[in-house]
């Protein structure tokens, strides 16, 4: 009808129904033959297509600044990868917003993609889909060994800084808000002020 947005369709699907599960093989087929395409907002998380939030403006600048704030500091040290996926194992390829990778000599142009071993940092910018990066991708990353999270809490203007992982759970977790600078510890010397990225603190 003219005029009445329709709500979003809720799942009747119960959540202890089976799945059809994908490996990254398949998620990767699928783009091939065009199920999927290359700017179509999905990731693949414990073997589930996983429709990724909309990037909004504060979104953007975050990930920006960080960009060029790794520039320099990386050069030479570590690649930064913006926004392009982390094999994490055979059910789960999230695509972080920033990663530092450690160098390569073919460029990760060849097989096998970056993984979690090559990740110095990782960072998630979160807006709308804080919820989901803590619960969800966090633990996640934890499992897999990735060294050090970050999660950008864009609301609340701060920095969450994951280390240390043990049995899928970060042990030393700390905020840093506007005021601190945070650095990686594969990289100590590559500070990034909290301030730059995350949006100006209202009056």
């Amino acid at each position: 009808m003219d005029g009445v947005s329709e709500a979003p369709a809720r799942s009747t699907v119960p959540t202890w129904a089976k799945r059809r599960l994908f490996d990254v093989v398949e998620y990767h087929r699928m783009g091939e033959i065009g199920i999927l395409h290359e700017d179509d907002p999905f990731e693949l998380i414990e073997g589930e297509l996983i429709e990724m939030s909309g990037i909004g403006t504060p979104h953007i600048g975050a990930v920006m600044a960080l960009t060029q704030g790794f520039a320099l500091p990386a050069a030479g040290r570590a690649m930064v990868s913006v926004q392009n996926p982390l094999r994490l194992d055979f059910r789960n390829e999230p695509e972080p917003d920033v990663v530092l990778l450690r160098l390569r000599a073919d460029g990760y142009r060849s097989e096998p993609p970056p993984m979690p071993a090559d990740a110095f940092l990782v960072i998630e910018v979160a807006d709308s889909s804080l919820r989901y990066d803590t619960e969800v991708k966090r633990p996640l990353y934890a499992k897999h060994g990735v060294a050090e999270l970050w999660i950008v809490d864009l609301d609340a203007g701060e920095i969450e800084v994951c280390r240390a992982p043990v049995d899928g759970v970060y042990t030393d977790v700390t905020r840093a808000g506007r005021g601190r600078t945070v650095a990686p510890l594969a990289l100590p010397d590559a500070g990034i002020a909290v301030a730059d990225v995350v949006p100006p603190e209202e009056n």
